[in-house]
């Protein structure tokens, strides 16, 4: 990957720059990943176990070299772009034939590798105005949702709306309804955030995250469970944080931020739940699915236990039968501008240091100097959201979402996280005009009242 000074691509030596500048454990762990490709020779696997987490061996009880033979097979590589984010980083290498692939990598709260994957790089069109959008959502077998507006004192002014109305699953984005109760909880005087949660087996879930591989007993303060669970998306961390809460205080917390239809969230499920009605017992579901609310409440009762769901049991998709935790845009929207409002009140930063962690993408920190992020996903759904304050401190959202009865078209949703990143650049959110049908939420009030 060295030429003479005077033959070296400009761009690959702006990329070979930025990973080689990265100091984070992220940064770290990337030129680690790159080096699996473009060493002479390939690595032990003692060498590459002491990099990789124990769950990330686990699935390849074969040892990992046969895959990484694989990969080197298509080179030798030539860096072009490096994108790290918080956690994750994605750096697209060209092989000789000029095709370009990308390599994501996903590191542990520790700087160990928990995800590394290698795979053709996904095109994204330009966005130019929200009809291109729309086109580039277009897609046979997947439903999307678009949601743009700008925040202003007492109204939404909607820039584009696209199916926005709608509850549909959401994945993780459901976590913002936990933090929101969970600072209620804080505000109250009923928590701190030093108080502490327990790893238990009967709350272990499975990742995102890495709170799952934590011995039993392990004690984390209430502050950095709520960091993972926004910063990493931790799974377990989450249910942590919901167990200690309790059930009635996370719906609480859903309906009192302005969800159109907090019946659609109960009971609220934790993310362990999801996964052994989901992929667990068969009976389950069908259980699940015939039941009302009470029923369903006594149903979660039983499951109280370790979970007996692996990640290798996921794939077919479940949100059709009600197991997810289905939100429409506005709902979106609506939770994103609550938590701003929490921050504000937080005098200690806790709250702004959560929302804050993870962007999402690179943004333009000279355009919108503040950025909240959270994504969701599981099999079947993809959804990203961010609010950003520009430099005159006035908020945007974004929301985007796309459903499917299977996972292949959407993919591993880096088309769709492309596209947010399309969006976010093109001006579109900065621009004057909006769709005028559209500044009431979909009850059809006028949103001064209906949405704070």
């Amino acid at each position: 990957m060295t030429d003479a000074p005077d033959s070296v691509p400009p761009a690959r030596t702006a990329a070979e720059a930025a990973l080689a500048g990265d100091g984070s454990p992220t940064g770290a762990a990337t030129r680690w990943a790159v080096g699996l490709l473009t060493a002479p020779g390939p690595p032990s696997e003692e060498s590459m176990a002491a990099r990789l987490v124990p769950a990330f061996l686990a699935k390849h009880p074969q040892g990992f070299s046969a895959v990484l033979k694989s990969w080197r097979a298509q080179g030798p590589f030539e860096l072009r772009s490096y994108e790290p984010v918080a956690h994750k980083s994605w750096t697209v290498l060209s092989d000789p034939s000029g095709a370009r692939h990308t390599l994501s990598v996903t590191v542990d709260t520790n700087g160990l590798v928990r995800i590394v994957n290698l795979q053709p790089e996904v095109v994204v069109p330009e966005v130019r105005d929200w009809a291109g959008l729309e086109e580039a959502l277009h897609t046979p077998g997947v439903d999307h949702a678009v949601l743009a507006a700008r925040l202003e004192p007492g109204r939404t002014v909607v820039l584009h709306r696209s199916g926005a109305d709608r509850p549909m699953p959401s994945g993780s984005v459901y976590k913002l309804y936990v933090l929101r109760a969970l600072l209620h909880a804080v505000e109250r005087g009923e928590l701190r955030w030093d108080d502490e949660v327990t790893v238990r087996p009967e709350l272990r879930s499975l990742p995102t995250g890495d709170t799952q591989d934590l011995p039993d007993g392990t004690r984390l303060p209430v502050r950095e469970a709520a960091y993972r669970m926004i910063a990493t998306s931790d799974n377990t961390a989450t249910d942590l944080i919901a167990d200690r809460l309790g059930r009635d205080a996370v719906e609480r917390g859903a309906a009192g931020s302005g969800h159109h239809d907090p019946s659609l969230l109960r009971p609220f499920l934790t993310s362990r739940e999801l996964f052994e009605i989901g992929w667990g017992d068969p009976e389950l579901r069908t259980a699940w699915a015939g039941r009302d609310e009470t029923g369903r409440r006594e149903l979660l009762r039983r499951i109280r236990r370790p979970m007996t769901v692996r990640v290798s049991d996921l794939g077919e998709t479940r949100h059709r039968s009600g197991l997810d935790w289905h939100m429409s845009a506005f709902d979106v929207l609506r939770v994103l501008r609550a938590l701003r409002d929490d921050s504000a009140r937080d005098s200690t930063g806790t709250v702004e240091h959560i929302l804050t962690a993870n962007p999402g993408l690179t943004v333009d920190r000279g355009k919108w100097p503040r950025v909240y992020f959270k994504g969701g996903a599981c099999p079947g759904v993809a959804m990203f959201c961010w609010l950003l304050e520009d430099r005159t401190g006035t908020p945007h959202v974004l929301v985007l979402r796309q459903i499917a009865d299977e996972q292949k078209p959407i993919g591993d949703a880096q088309f769709l996280r492309g596209l947010g990143a399309r969006v976010i650049a093109s001006g579109l959110l900065e621009s004057d005009q909006s769709d005028q049908s559209g500044q009431s939420d979909q009850n059809g009030e006028n949103d001064k009242d209906a949405v704070r």
